[in-house]
């Protein structure tokens, strides 16, 4: 029989946060691979849990998941943790989840503390559609590159940030998207927990006089339908409207649909666009 592994949701910070569930698998699985095996060890403690643990992170992520593999082709069942939060969400779970699945092994996932969903319902932004960046590249040509596909998102968008990095994603995001609401959560399950509701601007001019602490998730709103629909029709302005014709009617599209398509772009009645061009 081969082993099966068990993706267990940790607590984020507080520990009455861990289901009755993940503490019951805990104790049962052969073996623990654990993101960050000193803190994790913590966790483990407080809970008086036995079971054997070793590491998996970012740095031993295929290595060890081949060694991981094996031990349960050979029958041990492994549960996967991190250091906080569930698995494969930001972390070097999602290369073992998928590793598991080519290898035949069975995968189960036991749902549990996720910061970026704790931080999207604490919001108070629209929560139906998001968009999850976790943490931005440090590259700065990827960062670009995703800053940049964001720039039109109309979903609630969620980052994650290191304090010590705060300030300058604030300034890219500015830079980039412009003045957007947003919800700034930190220290989330834990004591000093915070949801600064506020602008990017005026989180920055926060910041000038404020240190930056604890592990922040931001979560900003979208860009508007309406206000996507107003930029396409200016763009539209840049051109006249016998320009914005002849880009049709060079597609061959009849003078009487190419009317009503830059009527349509210009956000006015094809009887606006007749009329100017009979003029």
């Amino acid at each position: 029989m081969r082993g099966k592994l068990y993706l267990c949701a940790t607590p984020i910070g507080n520990l009455e946060d861990i289901t009755f569930r993940v503490l019951r698998t805990l104790k049962k699985v052969d073996l623990i691979a654990a993101e960050d095996t000193r803190n994790s060890i913590k966790l483990l403690n407080h809970f008086e849990i036995k079971t054997p643990m070793t590491s998996y992170h970012e740095y031993n992520k295929i290595e060890k998941a081949y060694a991981l593999i094996e031990k349960m082709q050979n029958g041990m069942n492994v549960a996967l943790i991190t250091d906080a939060g569930t698995p494969g969400i930001s972390d070097p779970g999602e290369e073992l989840a998928a590793m598991c699945y080519d290898a035949g092994i069975e995968v189960t996932s036991l749902p549990g503390p996720a910061a970026c969903i704790t931080a999207l319902t604490l919001s108070g932004l629209p929560t139906r559609r998001f968009a999850f960046e976790a943490f931005l590249p440090m590259e700065k040509k990827e960062r670009r590159e995703i800053l940049s596909e964001l720039v039109n998102e109309t979903r609630t968008i969620i980052i994650y940030e290191a304090p010590h990095k705060l300030v300058r994603t604030l300034k890219d995001l500015y830079e980039t998207l412009g003045n957007r609401r947003m919800t700034l959560c930190r220290e989330l399950t834990k004591k000093h927990e915070t949801a600064f509701r506020t602008t990017i601007a005026d989180l920055i001019a926060y910041y000038e006089n404020e240190k930056p602490l604890g592990e922040c998730v931001l979560v900003i709103e979208g860009k508007s339908r309406q206000e996507l629909k107003e930029e396409a029709v200016a763009s539209w302005e840049e051109i006249s409207i016998e320009e914005h014709m002849e880009i049709y009617e060079k597609q061959g599209i009849s003078r009487k649909d190419a009317m009503k398509q830059v009527a349509k772009d210009r956000g006015v009645s094809k009887r606006d666009i007749y009329s100017y061009l009979m003029k």
